[in-house]
């Protein structure tokens, strides 16, 4: 009787190969043995979609560095003419070679932190409430008309500002100057720094123009953090309510930190459109060249508005001023969506909720 080799038994048992050097090994010519090809073809609705992604990616590229180029080709005169101190002088005379955007940044900055300030909780609110609150049945004819509210044009909005909300914005500017103009921001004061109570010395002032962009960039905040909040897990929801938490308590623990990557990034985008908005600011404030940080007083401006002020009557080196105040306008958008882009990366929703 013959003893069975331990290669008799290898071959017995994984005769498509030696196990030791995996399964995918196969004999071929006694005791050569080569790894199986583990290759495959992809189909054609997934080499299309692939081309297509790759393409739809570059045209985007492609044409945010053309809007740069071109940006910079036609405000390149402009900027060699005025140097560093286009960033630091207020007045805008191009004619004679004395401009720069300093006060218009600063209105447009003030401008986008007030919309700030007042969409952020606006949005916020309104996503909790249509996710978690509604019943469903509501909910869909919610998020239409919310919707419905981004779709709305911008001069629709600046006209309502300019006639409806600015004379019932008044009274609470008043109220707010009078009870807080002791915080420079808040204070309505003359060259001698004496304060006015007047009614027309808190019209077309930086605070109504920054409620009437927070209600057009609030609709497009909720739809991300609508979309965010929706997506926090079943599991966790039902989790926190089993073990005793209130509904406010389950939002706080487990909605709020899984959607904080879709707050960041709906606040940022909104950011972006609020410091680009034209019409309805240039309907609103009443343009001025000078810094003016008190935000209830009369007079603002903008880079968007002084290029649609400016552009029907502006010379040719004029005009390479407004190209040159549209590319800051535009290199700081970038910087903010790359700097929410860096933000959103290092918290994903749902990364570091609380249990």
């Amino acid at each position: 009787m013959s003893t069975a080799t331990s290669d008799d038994l290898t071959d017995l048992l994984f005769p498509d190969g030696d196990p030791e050097k995996g399964a995918d090994a196969v004999p071929i010519d006694g005791d050569r043995r080569t790894a199986r090809a583990m290759t495959s073809r992809p189909s054609v609705g997934d080499a299309v979609f692939r081309t297509t992604a790759f393409a739809a990616g570059g045209i985007t590229v492609a044409i945010m560095l053309a809007v740069g180029f071109f940006l910079t080709l036609r405000g390149g005169d402009a900027l060699l003419v005025a140097g560093w101190s286009f960033l630091t002088t207020q007045e805008w005379s191009p004619e004679t070679h004395s401009f720069g955007i300093a006060a218009v940044l600063s209105g447009t900055v003030t401008i986008a932190i007030v919309a700030m300030f007042f969409s952020v909780p606006l949005a916020t609110g309104t996503a909790l409430l249509i996710s978690e609150i509604i019943p469903p049945r509501l909910r869909s004819l919610l998020i239409s008309l919310v919707d419905l509210m981004a779709a709305v044009p911008s001069v629709v909005y600046g006209l309502w500002g300019l006639f409806f909300l600015q004379q019932n914005v008044i009274p609470v500017a008043q109220w707010i100057s009078h009870y807080f103009g002791w915080i420079p921001v808040y204070a309505v004061t003359d060259l001698d720094g004496t304060p006015m109570t007047d009614a027309s010395q808190f019209t077309s002032s930086a605070f109504i123009a920054g409620i009437v962009v927070a209600l057009m960039v609030a609709p497009t905040q909720t739809s991300v953090m609508r979309e965010a909040f929706s997506q926090a897990p079943v599991g966790e929801r039902e989790g926190a309510l089993a073990l005793g938490s209130t509904r406010w308590g389950m939002i706080r623990t487990v909605v709020l930190p899984f959607g904080r990557g879709g707050m960041i990034g709906g606040t940022m985008l909104g950011l972006g459109r609020a410091l680009g908005e034209t019409i309805a600011v240039y309907l609103i404030i009443s343009p001025i060249f000078t810094i003016n940080w008190q935000v209830l007083k009369t007079g603002s401006n903008s880079v968007s508005a002084l290029i649609a002020l400016r552009y029907g009557e502006a010379s040719e080196f004029g005009l390479s001023a407004l190209m040159a105040a549209g590319l800051v306008l535009f290199l700081i958008t970038l910087v903010i969506n790359f700097t929410a882009s860096s933000i959103v990366a290092r918290s994903r929703s749902g990364a570091q909720s609380e249990g």
